[in-house]
């Protein structure tokens, strides 16, 4: 049996009533076009092969290659489809696209190691306008900040980027024994659907992202200080200045973006 690597940040899901409750989350169809990142012993990949056509696992560990390789030829596992490779590095955007050339319904889901799940998340960013939903397991103090709304003090510079681009939910708390080893923490499922209504173009992203690191940089500052070279082309009111980054919301943030790039 394969043994849980640290280094992966390796916990595998045992639990068969958290197991089914993330599936029917997704609700995959036949024809979704569906990737799970990091497979492990198959809690989740095997669910799913019961659902969908095809399906791809994204696996960085070598053993764990080998092992679904073994395991596709000994249970003949039609429709499933073995990609080793590091998600921080997997090119998310063109394996998205060829769901949406297929007119397919595009989801990816996974039980994401915690020790990358913040990069990982940023990194799929990049393919948001060709995904419909993502279902993750994650730290639940993560996902906590990740649905944070301004004035909470868990809402973040994660908080801000991931409500601009995604709806975000927390649809179920997981506990440490659900899995194999337990973990040390609290863990929990987020959905996350693409905003349709993202409007901003790829140089106002680059504002919003450039203008919340500033803003949060020092989170008991006022952003008199945290953006004090801004000042004057946001124009920011006196209460504005008065204020910290948590208190602003995604909306006031990107319409801040939009007016940076235009006066730039």
């Amino acid at each position: 049996m394969h043994q849980a690597r640290k280094r992966f940040g390796q916990n595998f899901l045992i639990d068969g009533g958290v197991i089914s409750g993330i599936v029917r989350a997704l609700a995959p169809e036949l024809t979704t076009h569906l990737l799970e990142i990091g497979p492990g012993l198959g809690a989740l990949t095997l669910p799913l092969l019961t659902q969908v056509n095809h399906l791809d696992v994204l696996e960085i560990d070598r053993d764990l290659v080998h092992y679904w390789q073994e395991q596709k030829q000994k249970q003949t596992l039609i429709g499933l489809n073995i990609i080793e490779g590091d998600a921080l590095e997997f090119d998310f955007q063109s394996w998205a696209l060829r769901g949406k050339a297929a007119k397919q319904r595009s989801c990816i889901i996974g039980n994401l190691p915690y020790n990358i799940s913040s990069p990982l998340l940023f990194h799929l960013i990049s393919a948001a306008p060709w995904i419909d939903e993502q279902v993750f397991m994650l730290q639940a103090e993560v996902i906590e900040r990740i649905t944070a709304s301004a004035g909470n003090s868990e809402y973040s510079r994660l908080s801000v980027m991931l409500q601009a681009r995604y709806h975000v939910e927390q649809i179920m708390d997981v506990p440490p024994e659900a899995f194999e080893p337990k973990p040390k923490v609290n863990s929990a499922v987020m959905r996350m659907i693409p905003r349709r209504d993202f409007d901003l173009t790829e140089k106002e992203w680059t504002s919003l992202s450039r203008l919340v690191a500033m803003a949060f940089a020092q989170r008991r500052k006022m952003l008199r200080s945290n953006l004090f070279e801004l000042q004057a082309e946001l124009m920011l009111s006196e209460e504005e200045l008065k204020a910290r980054a948590q208190e602003i919301t995604v909306e006031r943030y990107i319409e801040w973006a939009k007016i940076l790039v235009k006066t730039s």
